[in-house]
């Protein structure tokens, strides 16, 4: 019978090489890590639970604040809603009476003093919301409609600082109308220029540059000439570039 040597005997007998058996030995760090946290939560039971309360409460009020946000936004735009039907009520017309039943106004300062408050209101009560912002909008184009300058100013300056930029630029667009009504030129050019710089979807450099030129018609014809003629030139395909072309040609 042939004998194995000792080598080979020590071999069979202990498969796993010495290297492999000190790896085993090391503790996983999976297993470390899960005994230094179960530690860790034990040593400071009292510390995770108040920090677990927090997390739940603050998860809490984020939720109510997010229902509660919900509930005014909703609110706010059903007044606004109802602000808006008196705004867009029809001034009656003598020689074209109503259906029966259809309520109208006689003109729109009548119909502005109706529609003022329930703005102001909206804009009052729901400020933090969109339809808060757009109330302060026509809040001023309702008292520029009843010929109360310093209030339109006032609502179209709020909203031109707080709304979107879509209702900003259109605040600012009626804010240099009015400022070309009551003679501030200086002030209406300024915000027609930061329009043509930064136009929006509201309103477009093409409507910037017409309102710019009409206002320098009165006070730089030249200047008002040479927007019109860069307007024509550049946009010939829009409406804003045939406006400007039949202003130039005095159509």
């Amino acid at each position: 019978m042939t004998v194995l040597p000792t080598s080979i005997w020590a071999f069979v007998k202990d498969p796993v090489d010495t290297q492999t058996r000190q790896a085993l030995k090391q503790e996983d760090p999976l297993v470390h890590a899960t005994a230094a946290s179960a530690e860790w939560l034990e040593q400071n039971k009292a510390t995770a639970i108040r920090w677990a309360i927090i997390g739940v409460a603050v998860l809490a009020l984020a939720i109510a604040g997010a229902v509660i946000y919900t509930q005014r936004a909703a609110a706010a735009q059903n007044a606004f809603g109802s602000a808006m039907n008196v705004y867009s009520t029809p001034i009656a017309v003598a020689s074209q009476p109503p259906p029966p039943g259809t309520k109208t106004f006689a003109n729109p300062a009548e119909r502005a003093k109706a529609s003022a408050p329930l703005f102001v209101n909206v804009a009052d009560h729901y400020g933090f919301t969109k339809a808060g912002h757009d109330a302060l909008y026509f809040a001023g184009l309702s008292y520029a409609d009843m010929g109360d300058t310093a209030h339109a100013e006032t609502y179209l300056q709020q909203a031109m600082n707080k709304g979107s930029g879509n209702i900003s630029s259109l605040a600012k667009l009626a804010l240099a109308n009015l400022y070309t009504e009551n003679g501030r030129t200086a002030d209406a050019i300024k915000l027609l220029q930061e329009l043509v710089n930064k136009p929006t979807d509201a309103v477009p450099v093409g409507t910037a540059q017409l309102t710019l030129a009409s206002v320098y018609q009165t006070t730089d014809p030249k200047k008002a000439q040479q927007i019109l003629t860069l307007l024509k030139d550049k946009d010939k395909t829009t409406s804003a570039g045939e406006i400007a072309a039949q202003k130039l040609t005095g159509k």
